[in-house]
């Protein structure tokens, strides 16, 4: 079992930046790809990005490409999603996910993340 905790969300204004956090405990954290999912009301969650166990390999949705920078402290057991020039339709909670299974070259699908975290609220004012 892998247990995730995400903190860092908040309310800021269009154009400023939110640094997200998710703690990991229970298996070794650096068996895992790890990834942010977003989901807005009434909207199916979604990709953001993605990192592999060893960080060299990350992946990002278009929307968030040249604005969101994902991260990893394997000693630390944390990833890390730093948002700039946030948007508006940034708005959403944010998930954080681990995956054992594509821990090399991790997947951009949402079911083939084993385990979540509980999200974190990111709203975005205009």
């Amino acid at each position: 079992q892998v247990q995730l905790v995400e903190s860092g969300g908040g309310l800021v204004q269009a154009g400023g930046s939110l640094r997200l956090s998710c703690a990991a405990s229970g298996r070794t954290f650096s068996d895992y790809a790890m990834a942010w999912f977003r989901q807005a009301p009434g909207k199916e969650r979604e990709f953001v990005a993605a990192i592999s166990w060893g960080g060299g390999v990350t992946y990002y949705a278009d929307s968030v490409k040249g604005r969101f920078t994902i991260s990893r402290d394997n000693a630390k057991n944390t990833v890390y999603l730093q948002m700039n020039s946030l948007k508006p339709e940034d708005t959403a909670v944010y998930y954080c996910a681990a995956d054992y299974g594509s821990r090399s070259d991790p997947d951009r699908r949402a079911y083939a993340y084993d385990y979540w975290g509980q999200g974190t609220q990111v709203t975005v004012s205009s």
